[in-house]
């Protein structure tokens, strides 16, 4: 299994970890809370720190979330 494949799996656990049952449309905001939780736990726990984490958040991570947003609208799938 190559190291995307992996990585797609990882993402895909973590996210059914998170949503947990709960209903995406109705539970929006309380799934949101859940994921801002856990991302700044794994900014935390990488770079120890919380001035260098929310470095690593403004200057890594959202640009790359939105680069991943915009792969999978330009091909032209809807979650």
């Amino acid at each position: 299994m190559s190291d995307n494949v992996k990585d797609t799996y990882r993402a895909l656990t973590a996210a059914n970890a998170i949503i947990d049952g709960r209903d995406p449309v109705a539970d929006k905001s309380k799934i949101l809370v859940t994921t801002e939780h856990a991302i700044a736990a794994i900014l935390l726990t990488l770079m120890g720190d919380p001035r260098k984490a929310s470095a690593m958040l403004n200057e890594g991570l959202v640009q790359g979330v939105e680069e991943r947003l915009s792969y999978y609208a330009s091909k032209g799938r809807r979650p």
